[in-house]
């Protein structure tokens, strides 16, 4: 027999490399496996009722993750979107009382851009780790917010026609959400695989001192990727009002941030930069949703939940790792 005959790679090792060439396809197995095993516990659960409403509440943490996705694929991440998404959701809530929603709306982009705008400077130009960045502006942005409450308790709040459509609306079964949702997914996908932009952000988290020696400005992408990383929380705390129609809480979307970063972390994002994407995200929210009916139907409470989605993170970073070895 001949000794150049080459011998195949071992199962185990080419499952990972197909799982690492093909991110998407395990992820769709798993939720279809999710969804299986929710429909034998609760036989007659999976239906177009429980399809719209899980569609419902996975777009808000699909909005929320995309920030997690487009700056964790730099290295970084954005702890301050849950405290944006808040307070663009407040503010607007407030000034619908007297003012048209549009106004509102465009009035509460104000400080998430703000916000943005700060985290991008501290973390691009003054090279503030993002973890402690994003964390110090979503504390001082959760001050300014207690302290507006104070000086608008008296006026009330009032949730806008169009976003209570949006959010809670049905139409012939599909959810309203849908019709802001796919143009902002379409939009981010396409930014990360077909912009100059986006192509940066991905040579910014794989190589950041080679990216600076080719000629990319850093502190530019950096502040352009955090500024619209709070615009797209903004634009999540809208939505999210209208789905939870709680405008007085200045806790709104503070249960989306640790699963906003759990999805991304599934959807195949890096925390370590310079790799993953948005499809994979959205598949991670929905896969999240899913195992939260089921955690829900098995009555777990919700300091098991938050423990469990502590434990996926790390176990998808570690199993990343071992993929990254094996290539």
């Amino acid at each position: 027999m001949s000794d150049s005959v080459t011998a195949s790679p071992p199962i185990g090792r080419r499952v990972r490399r197909f799982m690492a060439d093909h991110p998407l396809v395990p992820l769709v197995v798993l939720l279809i496996v999710l969804v299986a095993v929710l429909q034998g516990l609760r036989p007659g659960i999976v239906n177009e009722r429980w399809l719209a409403n899980t569609v419902k509440f996975a777009i808000p943490l699909a909005l929320l993750a995309g920030c997690q996705t487009i700056t964790m694929l730099t290295g970084g991440i954005d702890l301050s979107a849950a405290t944006v998404a808040t307070m663009a959701a407040f503010i607007t809530a407030s000034l619908a009382v007297d003012h048209d929603p549009a106004v509102a709306m465009a009035v509460a982009l104000v400080p998430a851009v703000l916000i943005g705008l700060l985290n991008g400077i501290g973390a691009g130009i003054f090279r503030v780790h993002p973890l402690i960045m994003t964390l110090g502006t979503s504390l001082v942005g959760a001050g300014c917010l207690q302290v507006y409450q104070r000086m608008v308790i008296a006026s009330g709040t009032k949730i806008p026609d169009v976003l209570a459509w949006l959010g809670t609306g049905l139409t012939y079964g599909i959810p309203n959400a849908l019709a802001l949702f796919v143009p902002v997914a379409a939009l981010l996908v396409l930014m990360l695989g077909r912009t100059g932009f986006g192509r940066l952000l991905y040579a910014v988290g794989d190589n950041e001192r080679a990216a600076r020696l080719s000629g990319v400005r850093y502190w530019q992408v950096i502040i352009a990727l955090y500024v619209l990383s709070s615009l797209l929380a903004a634009v999540t705390g809208f939505l999210y009002l209208g789905l939870v129609k709680a405008p007085s809480s200045l806790s709104l979307a503070d249960p989306l941030l640790l699963p906003s970063v759990a999805a991304a972390v599934i959807g195949g994002t890096s925390i370590f930069g310079g790799r993953g994407g948005y499809a994979g995200t959205i598949v991670g929210a929905l896969i999240l949703t899913v195992l939260t009916t089921l955690l829900t139907i098995l009555q777990m409470p919700e300091g098991a939940r938050r423990i469990l989605f502590g434990l996926i993170i790390l176990f998808v970073t570690a199993a990343y790792l071992r993929i990254i070895e094996d290539r």
